[in-house]
């Protein structure tokens, strides 16, 4: 079974360069596998599923369609940028929506996914931030509010988080070794799949007398995205141009 990984495109309206490359790979590369997993941020941010007229979301969402409706299975897993991507949008998209994490198997094999961003533990004030907005009740109340609003609020939103991070030290920015070793513990030691930092390896470590791999996927530029494929055998990095 041919499988795709892909997480971090932060598409966006202003980057047409980039949303080109995602429909050539959609429209291309991913007709050859029979799956293909979204780990997060495919939007650069996502303000709820009754923005039914936003162009890029239309546009996107039918490009997503054509994928599944060809015989390629897609599904999506929030990231920090569009966890309000709900039942209705993956209605539209076509794809399935999964908790995070979520343990596949990859031809026998034990393997985990999720973002990334619930292990970046040492960056205290971005994990308040996190349980604020995954908590249910305050996506309620902010879905409540009208959507321009919602909008507003997400751009001050973007703007405070670039200059917060300017001023971050890039480890703090990074994984906790200890965060991986206990999410790895608990799911029984598989192999681990997620996005979010940007920092695209493949990582060897060992958990309790365990051998562990760590593979992070690459975030999407305009002139150049990464997809990681299961070929049947092994997992292996494609770089789209």
């Amino acid at each position: 079974m041919r499988v795709h990984f892909i997480s971090d495109l932060h598409l966006s309206a202003d980057r047409p360069a980039l949303i080109g490359l995602f429909e050539r790979y959609l429209a291309g590369p991913a007709r050859t596998a029979e799956q293909l997993y979204i780990l997060g941020d495919l939007l650069e941010y996502w303000c709820g599923d009754d923005d039914t007229d936003d162009p890029l979301a239309r546009r996107l969402c039918g490009a997503l369609k054509d994928l599944s409706a060809s015989g390629c299975q897609v599904s999506f897993m929030a990231g920090n940028r569009d966890l309000l991507i709900g039942p209705a949008f993956a209605e539209r998209a076509g794809f399935t929506l999964l908790p995070e994490p979520t343990l596949i198997e990859l031809d026998g094999q034990p393997t985990l996914l999720c973002h990334g961003d619930s292990l970046c533990t040492d960056d205290v004030a971005y994990q308040a931030y996190r349980t604020q907005v995954r908590d249910p009740v305050w996506q309620q109340g902010f879905l409540a509010q009208p959507l321009e609003a919602r909008k507003h609020f997400v751009q001050g939103l973007r703007m405070k988080s670039e200059a917060a991070k300017s001023g971050k030290a890039a480890d703090i920015m990074d994984v906790n070794a200890d965060a991986v070793a206990g999410l790895l513990r608990a799911h029984a030691y598989p192999r681990l799949i997620h996005g979010h930092t940007h920092r695209p390896a493949t990582h060897h470590l060992t958990v309790d007398g365990h051998a562990c791999e760590r593979w992070v996927l690459a975030d999407w530029h305009d002139d150049q995205g990464e997809v990681l494929i299961w070929d049947g055998d092994r997992l292996l990095r494609q770089i789209l141009r």
